[in-house]
């Protein structure tokens, strides 16, 4: 049998890849090496000089404390990941029922069970994959408080230690790229929502995430108050 390929199924068809061409090529764009100034970057400075201070505090509670700080949150959204995955994996099993609710809604495409599935699926991998960019970025942060319980006392540094302290600003910007591009899934996860919806309001609403995360990250507010670090001589951030 020859496939229908209607405007609709067309869509269906472009939709994913559309989305997926949004979401890798503004990773490439937002975490390359190409020196625009970013919130990464403009952070990465601060957590150099964060380091390079640490190097002259006798007590580094405070700094292991924001460690922990920061492995709260990634774990948060670890967990919360997980309960997202067996979600998706439940609505699977009850296809028809959720396919029944869908098809209540006026303005929602029809579709086949395959297709359906297909659009869970996806979800899935998106969600999967976040749950690894955040499980990986709380590993780095574990090694990062290992590498503050390696820096001396201030009245024993050696000329080693401002190495340590550059690869634990190094490490947590890594970790931060990581965590970054996990909360970056969950907003491409919510406009593959939409897929359930309509194939044209999906790459629609995947077109609005780049340009709602190129201002957030590029264009915010945020970054004017953060403005130039005041040492702009951190160690190039690599992934």
């Amino acid at each position: 049998m020859v496939p229908d390929l209607s405007d609709t199924a067309l869509a269906d068809l472009l939709a994913p890849a559309w989305f997926l061409l949004c979401w890798l090529g503004y990773t490439y764009y937002a975490d390359g090496e190409r020196g625009q100034r970013n919130l990464t970057r403009v952070m990465h400075v601060y957590r150099a000089i964060w380091a390079r201070q640490m190097l002259e505090r006798d007590n580094r509670m405070v700094d292991t404390q924001i460690i922990a700080n920061l492995m709260r949150s990634v774990s948060f959204f670890a967990s919360t990941t997980m309960f997202i995955i067996a979600g998706l994996i439940a609505v699977i099993g009850a296809r028809e029922r959720a396919m029944a609710v869908l098809a209540e809604l006026p303005f929602a495409a029809a579709s086949s069970p395959l297709l359906w599935s297909l659009k869970v699926l996806l979800l899935i991998v998106v969600f999967v994959y976040a749950f690894f960019k955040f499980t990986w970025a709380f590993r780095h942060y574990n090694y990062c408080l290992v590498l503050v319980g390696c820096v001396p006392a201030p009245d024993r540094l050696t000329a080693d230690s401002p190495k340590l302290a550059e690869r634990l600003a190094r490490i947590a910007s890594a970790s931060a790229k990581h965590f970054n591009r996990g909360i970056r899934a969950y907003y491409f996860g919510l406009a593959a929502l939409s897929w359930f919806i309509d194939p044209f309001l999906f790459m629609l609403l995947s077109g609005w995430v780049v340009l709602v995360l190129y201002r957030r990250e590029f264009r915010s507010r945020l970054l004017q108050v953060l403005g130039a670090a005041p040492d702009d001589n951190a160690p190039p951030l690599r992934s």
